[in-house]
């Protein structure tokens, strides 16, 4: 069983020391959904829904969440991003969303690609919310990891 990083020798929960480690390229894609009626699908395709443009907004939530995640997730490290994308696409069910983040760092940025997910898809529920309550947040996860000593994970196709 692998170690938990994030625990010290006697089982309590600790900031990993990363000061050592070399810096190397490092990226993490991470993707969720929002699923919805059809009907709120359509005022979002259109530019209907009465707060404005659902998907600009969730992209910039979603930027603005990667770069504090530090402050959301309690052992996170404080990185140095250099870059974000967020893409929403309004698909069938409602709107995907994918992020990726990009570091030169000491350790990865798989957390920032998931509250990029998380938070966007929060920024699209509460624009809907007013035409559509029953609005899901379904499948946040990640997607793919590069970089570091674990080296390259690439999540196999579909929603486990």
């Amino acid at each position: 069983m692998p170690k938990l990083t994030h625990l010290d020798n006697t089982g309590k929960a600790h900031m990993v020391d990363v000061a050592m480690k070399e810096p190397t390229a490092r990226i993490a894609r991470a993707a969720g959904e929002v699923h919805m009626d059809q009907g709120a699908t359509e005022m979002i395709r259109d530019g209907l829904v009465p707060k404005g443009d659902v998907l600009a907004v969730a992209r910039i939530a979603g930027i603005m969440a990667a770069k504090r995640t530090s402050e959301l997730i309690p052992l996170c490290h404080p990185i140095p991003i250099s870059s974000i994308t967020v893409d929403c696409t309004i698909a069938d069910y409602g709107v995907s969303v994918e992020a990726a983040v990009k570091v030169l760092g000491a350790t990865g940025v798989e957390m920032e690609a998931l509250t990029a997910v998380t938070v966007a898809c929060l920024a699209i529920y509460d624009m809907v919310k007013a035409v559509d309550r029953s609005a899901v947040i379904e499948h946040v996860r990640l997607l793919e990891k590069d970089g570091g000593k674990s080296g390259h994970y690439l999540r196999s196709q579909g929603v486990d």
